[in-house]
This record gives C-alpha cells, structure tokens and sequence, in this order.
C-alpha cells in the first residue's frame, strides 16, 4: 500500500503538450492560456499537479475538448439574440 489515491490518470501530457493536442483537435489554446484558465479557476480542462508542475490527463482533456465544440449552427441562438438586442 502506497498511500496513493486509487487512481491510473492515463497519459499524462505538460502544458505545452496539451496545448499542441488541443490544436490538432481544433481548439487552439496556448500553454499561457491554460495556465490563466486554472489559475482563474474557470472552465479550463482539469489537470494534476506533481510537486507543483501542472499535467493534463489526455482522457480528460479529450472529453474536456468534445464539450467545448458546438454542433454546427446556422446563427446565434434565440437566448444570445435577446442579449444583444435587449
């Protein structure tokens, strides 16, 4: 028994790595961005820290990125139409 949570992260990617396999899924956010996203603590994709460096499971970061893409739309929709007009 080590003591450690019952956990397997999977592939575990830097920041950097993240960032370049979020671009190849079409979300385009560099490594900076997705240091202020956690450190704003918003809707960024989930990540571990060991001994203070910042990892991204690639698991979640692929469900992360599916939930971040709209289906395909053809204009805004009726809630975002009233927030513009008023």
């Amino acid at each position: 028994m080590t003591g450690f949570p019952d956990m397997s992260p999977g592939e575990l990617l830097t920041r950097a790595e993240a960032s370049s396999h979020l671009a190849g899924l079409g979300i385009r956010l560099k490594p900076a961005t997705l240091a202020r996203l956690w450190s704003a603590g918003t809707s960024g994709p989930p990540c571990l820290h060991i001994r203070s460096r910042p990892y991204y499971p690639l698991d979640l970061l692929e469900v992360w990125a599916k939930s971040q893409i709209s289906e395909v739309r053809a204009g805004a929709s009726p809630a975002a139409r009233a927030r513009r007009h008023g």
